[in-house]
């Protein structure tokens, strides 16, 4: 079988994986060279004769993410690191594209992960294309002369290359879907909350959309913390210089601030999207009640115990929610009027569900609420199923719901979150997403009733899955006076 494309950039030559065609490390953009690392992502260069696609390239510059994951970036890795990976079943045409943004907390990640292999999902008769894109401060990082989420500004330039390439591959450039999980989710609410208006999408899947967000003011101020050690002007030429391991040692400072006064900040890490008017004018829970994207399908969803991931391994006197309440700048009744909803509830539980909501829960709730009352097609759903690992104790935690989506029972995500085994119920409930997924790529339809604020309708995917009303209500209830006007 023939495996060569032609992009408007040059030929391509994939690999096959079964019955899917694989072409990895396709630039959309030019390499990150010099003051280019800070700037607006410009147009790849034309290459001459057939590049080879079958690895992907190296990943965009970041440090080691810790949790027990591989670091993906090393000093000396190679600049041309703007691209995109594509699986497809058949080159013939008129397929449904899936468009997956990776997660990292806009500080680390890469598409070059085995949990994101497209191979899978592809095989249902999808189009799948994985992206990097610029994180930490060459992606979210205040510069004074050059233009703020260049992160996001990189996946805006992947997805006019889908548009103006995917054709060759299979695909459907009328019909694209975007779906990511915590960063990637919090893009796709971005982007379709900011800039549908580009038209370079129909669909979206934010899976566990997070509290990710800044004003100017506070990016301005968070650059001044990291970029004040270095030394140099915090221009893209001046910053261009530096090695990007600087800014990795540099940041590690600004997260011990934020985290010692985190009521100080409206980010709990150093990198968010900046509420810049241009990419987002407002969070997009907002922007979406206000008919921004209300042409576009979206299901929006989080996952049970999100924080758990994060607060499992702490000490007990660190999980204090009078602390996590005063970080949150939650009014004190707030403690109160959750003990009583969540009757005996324990501290150490009350501080991880704080941080929960707060960061994913809510957001998604808010999502799907604001996008059905401006008339948009909206599905909410809460992924339940818990992680059998270490005797339960992290539950239905952040990022569990991955494996699940491409269908990949082995991966550095996998381990910690399954144990030694592959869980039984596995493969039941990871055909029944990707079914659902693919079926909302194709038809705008995944299979269970649309979200109304009238019955809040939501599928919680456990095994079995069901469709149930208002699942979070107590936490919805009490958010209800924070959601911004």
């Amino acid at each position: 079988m023939d495996l060569v494309v032609r992009t408007e950039y040059g030929a391509v030559r994939g690999a096959a994986d079964g019955e899917v065609s694989v072409f990895k490390g396709i630039p959309y953009a030019a390499p990150l060279d010099g003051p280019r690392r800070f700037q607006a992502p410009v147009a790849p260069q034309r290459w001459e004769g057939v590049r080879d696609a079958s690895a992907f390239s190296a990943s965009v510059p970041q440090p080691a993410m810790g949790l027990g994951l591989p670091s993906l970036w090393q000093p000396g890795d190679s600049t041309d690191c703007l691209s995109v990976n594509v699986w497809t079943p058949d080159r013939g045409g008129g397929l449904p594209v899936m468009v997956w943004i990776h997660g990292g907390a806009f500080m680390a990640g890469g598409s070059d992960s085995p949990a994101y292999d497209g191979s899978l999902l592809a095989s249902s008769g999808v189009v799948v294309v994985t992206v990097n894109y610029r994180v930490g401060y060459e992606g979210f990082g205040w510069v004074s002369d050059a233009p703020a989420n260049r992160g996001i500004l990189d996946q805006l330039a992947a997805l006019r290359w889908v548009r103006d390439n995917i054709t060759s591959f299979g695909g459907d450039p009328d019909n694209v879907t975007i779906f990511g999980e915590s960063a990637g989710g919090t893009s796709v609410g971005v982007l379709v909350g900011g800039s549908a208006r580009a038209g370079l999408f129909r669909r979206g899947i934010a899976q566990s959309i997070g509290s990710l967000f800044c004003d100017e003011d506070e990016a301005r101020k968070i650059g001044d913390l990291i970029t004040g050690q270095l030394g140099a002007p915090t221009t893209a030429e001046g910053l261009g210089a530096l090695p990007p391991e600087v800014f990795h040692g540099a940041q590690v400072s600004a997260m011990v601030e934020i985290g010692q006064n985190r009521s100080a900040w409206t980010n709990s890490t150093p990198y968010g999207v900046v509420l810049d008017g241009d990419v987002l004018a407002d969070l997009p829970w907002v922007a979406l009640r206000s008919g921004a994207g209300r042409g576009v399908d979206l299901i929006s969803g989080f996952n049970t115990d999100e924080g758990k991931l994060f607060t499992a391994d702490l000490p007990a006197e660190q999980r204090d929610p009078a602390e996590m309440a005063r970080g949150l700048r939650l009014e004190p009744s707030v403690l109160d009027e959750y003990r009583t909803r969540y009757s005996g509830i324990s501290d150490a539980d009350l501080h991880t569900l704080l941080l929960t909501d707060q960061l994913f829960r809510i957001p998604a709730a808010w999502c799907a609420e604001g996008h059905a009352e401006a008339g948009g097609r909206s599905y909410l759903y809460e992924f339940a199923w818990p992680s059998p690992a270490r005797d339960g104790a992290l539950g239905a935690c952040h990022g569990l719901d991955v494996p699940f989506t491409f269908g990949v029972a082995e991966s550095e995500l996998t381990q910690p979150m399954f144990g030694a085994e592959v869980p039984p119920d596995f493969a039941v409930l990871s055909a029944e997403l990707r079914k659902a997924w693919t079926s909302f790529a194709a038809t705008g339809d995944p299979g269970w009733p649309a979200y109304t604020a009238a019955e809040r309708r939501t599928r919680v995917w456990n095994v079995p899955a069901t469709v149930v009303a208002d699942t979070i209500k107590p936490s919805r209830e009490i958010w209800q006076r924070y959601l911004p006007a």
